[in-house]
């Protein structure tokens, strides 16, 4: 590519950087300028003619993504195109400024040899632009050669030509199409013609070189075609429009193929689904259904393959699902009727993106031939596929949905397919399950809580409760489990299995979990202001995995102790073994920087995972608490439980048995040497008061004489 007219502008505030762009784009051939601001790269564009910039995002005071918006206040992307630089890893600085009207991105450290095609694909799609945009005359014979339609509007008499090409694609012959402009806006999709307008008026007022917009037209046949309409304005010596003229591509075929499968995308399907529904109100013994499938087990191929396999897998699929179901197959019949139902021809298999597609199925009788045609599909999926010389399973969950008089719309009867898709997929994976009326309302329920959820986090409503921990030694308070309740307005106080999986799928527990935090601290600042044997109690905090992904995790745990005098010690983070094997490496790294800052690490639930011996091994923890498996009466883990006693005092642990409900349970544990004990036979979670209360009783839940008895037994079980 030749050498552009204009130079090249570096804008980044790091002048080691500006140098090294600089000095390698000017040996490649390119004269390059450098700006250390935002604010001298606009003094310097306003002022200059420049080819491209390449634009830092963290710049001080006016970052990359404010001096992006202004560029594209005043020039085009094809006008100035503009390569940001962002850091690895970024990905939310590059959909901002994609977003914004980059025209491409690097990242950091830059790599010059990738820069530079960038730049060169940029700069030869800017000098393609510039020469068409250079003759009015060269695009109208561009256009036509393109076989697109051409239209001229004259503004002063409002009469606008139509050639015959433009008719043509919408399905018109030349004496079928006036001469108004109600010929075009009329035919244009109604979600589409504000936008249509928008973008016409701005070329007329002058606020944008030139006009340009894909949208929809209605043809003949009453189907939506996708064109995209371009054209520039004539002006008169005032810079006024008099005249415009232009094109129209069909560019349907783009529209509704998908480009990896072949096979209709979303917006054929949903165009396909709305003719026949409103088929099917005028011919009531016509039915279709509708299959939503989700590949199972997609993610592991992408991630683990890589996005060139995974994309190898979904054309694979999309190829037994046209096998599976090409036209002239029969879905047999499940009932007691014989008779075949053959599929029609204006059955659809759709990719709507990912990993999901869609099946709609013309003219089934009933919901059992549906079934059937989903059980054909996972018959289908079943055997293994060849990726990258790979053998890979993956099956697929599938929700139906049937019509019925209560569909109007496309929309709805997808999302209820989807609804039921998450039904299979929530009951086991590799199934079917059809849609009803209940699954519609658990999940505005659904809907209802999430949002509910979403206000309780700002308006405070999650409140601590408490469980006593007991020595067993003693019989004296050792300290409390601090329990997470929702005090949900007119709803009273609500346990944390109503909510709490929601709050961790929303990651809304990041918020509620450290709001929280804070409150525990806070209550056992006051209650060791008020009672002196309240300095020595021991709080646990439950902590989620998604909890350890806050970068500043640590540090706001220590604000908070420093906010309100108390010593790590005094508090004891729990954690539950899938949460620390979820990543094995950042929890153990995150575990290390907590253990080192003074706090107490315990593993909650010890037992009910698969690596919990190789836990005790690897994690920095205090000590464990035995799952109420172990201790429940029906348990036949007496054997197992002592033992794992043993070996966590081997290995200097703490032990804590949870679910202690009877006299006879604590006595057991006691004499199998566990120090602590948990359960409704010391009391049950309680409020922040109440707790307050038994801290200033200090009760023992021991008398003399059985405390005698228990160390009678504990005296036989050494034995």
């Amino acid at each position: 590519m030749k050498t552009p007219a204009h130079p090249l502008l570096i804008v980044d505030d790091e002048e080691p950087n500006r140098d090294f762009l600089s000095r390698r784009l000017k040996r490649a051939g390119y004269d390059a300028v450098t700006a250390s601001s935002g604010r001298e790269a606009l003094e310097y564009l306003d002022a200059h003619d420049v080819s491209t910039v390449l634009l830092d995002v963290q710049m001080p005071q006016m970052d990359g993504l404010d001096v992006l918006k202004a560029i594209r206040e005043k020039w085009s992307d094809a006008r100035l195109p503009v390569i940001m630089a962002t850091a690895k890893g970024e990905s939310q600085d590059i959909v901002a400024a994609l977003e914004l009207g980059a025209s491409d991105y690097i990242t950091k450290p830059i790599d010059f040899q990738v820069a530079l095609a960038r730049i060169r694909t940029q700069l030869s799609r800017k000098d393609a632009e510039d020469r068409l945009r250079a003759s009015e005359e060269r695009y109208k014979l561009a256009a036509q050669g393109a076989n697109d339609g051409l239209w001229d509007w004259d503004l002063k008499t409002n009469h606008l030509y139509f050639s015959t090409r433009w008719k043509a694609i919408v399905g018109c012959s030349d004496e079928e199409v006036g001469a108004g402009r109600d010929e075009w806006f009329d035919r244009v999709h109604p979600e589409d013609l504000p936008r249509l307008q928008r973008e016409l008026d701005e070329h007329l007022a002058g606020r944008s070189d030139h006009f340009e917009i894909e949208h929809r037209i209605r043809h003949k046949s009453g189907a939506f075609r996708w064109v995209l309409t371009r054209g520039l304005a004539v002006r008169d010596e005032h810079g006024e429009p008099i005249r415009m003229a232009g094109s129209q591509s069909d560019v349907t075929d783009g529209k509704i193929v998908d480009a990896l499968t072949g096979l209709p995308n979303r917006v054929l399907l949903v165009d396909r689904l709305e003719r026949m529904l409103s088929r099917r109100r005028r011919d009531e013994e016509r039915h279709l259904a509708v299959l939503f499938l989700d590949l199972d087990g997609f993610k592991m191929v992408n991630d683990g393959m890589g996005h060139l396999y995974g994309d190898e897998l979904l054309q694979a699929v999309a190829a037994r699902l046209r096998q599976c179901l090409r036209l002239g197959d029969t879905i047999a019949r499940m009932s007691d009727e014989s008779a075949p139902a053959r599929l029609a021809p204006e059955h659809t298999i759709a990719r709507l993106g990912g990993d999901e597609f869609v099946v709609l199925l013309h003219e089934v009788r009933n919901v059992v031939d549906a079934t059937h045609v989903a059980d054909r599909i996972h018959a289908a999926l079943s055997s293994p596929f060849d990726v990258g010389g790979r053998e890979v399973f993956t099956n697929a969950s599938i929700g139906i949905a049937l019509e019925s008089p209560t569909y109007t719309r496309a929309e709805d009867i997808l999302r209820d397919a989807d609804t039921a898709m998450y039904r299979a997929k929530a009951l086991g994976k590799g199934r079917s399950e059809v849609f009803d009326a209940e699954m519609r309302e658990q999940v505005i329920e659904r809907m209802q809580l999430d949002t509910a959820l979403r206000l309780a986090v700002e308006r405070h409503e999650f409140v601590p409760f408490f469980q006593p921990i007991v020595d067993l030694q003693t019989g004296k308070l050792y300290g409390f489990e601090s329990l997470i309740r929702w005090d949900r307005p007119g709803h009273g106080i609500i346990g944390p299995g109503d909510f709490v999986n929601l709050l961790m799928e929303n990651r809304l527990i990041i918020p509620a979990g450290r709001r929280f935090f804070g409150d525990v601290c806070q209550l056992l600042q006051g209650w060791q202001d008020k009672h002196p044997n309240a300095s020595s109690l021991r709080i646990n905090v439950n902590f989620a995995g998604p909890q350890f992904n806050e970068v500043d995790l640590l540090d706001r745990l220590l604000e908070m102790l420093d906010n309100t005098g108390l010593s790590p010690t005094n508090l004891v983070v729990e954690i539950t073994e899938s949460t620390a094997i979820g990543d094995f490496d950042h929890a153990l790294e995150v575990l290390n920087r907590i253990r080192d800052a003074g706090f107490r690490i315990v593993l909650d639930d010890f037992g009910t995972g698969y690596s919990s011996l190789s836990c005790l091994e690897n994690l920095p923890i205090f000590g464990i608490k035995l799952d109420r498996s172990f201790i429940a009466r029906e348990s036949r883990h007496p054997v197992i439980m002592k033992a794992v006693i043993m070996l966590a005092h081997e290995l200097g642990l703490t032990v804590t048995a949870e679910g202690i409900e009877t006299v006879e349970q604590c006595e057991q544990v006691r004499s199998m040497g566990c120090g602590y004990g948990q359960g409704y036979w010391f009391g049950r979670p309680v409020s922040a008061e109440a707790a307050g209360k038994l801290i200033e009783q200090n009760p023992e839940w021991f008398t003399p004489a059985m405390l005698e008895s228990m160390d009678r037994l504990s005296v036989a079980a050494s034995r």
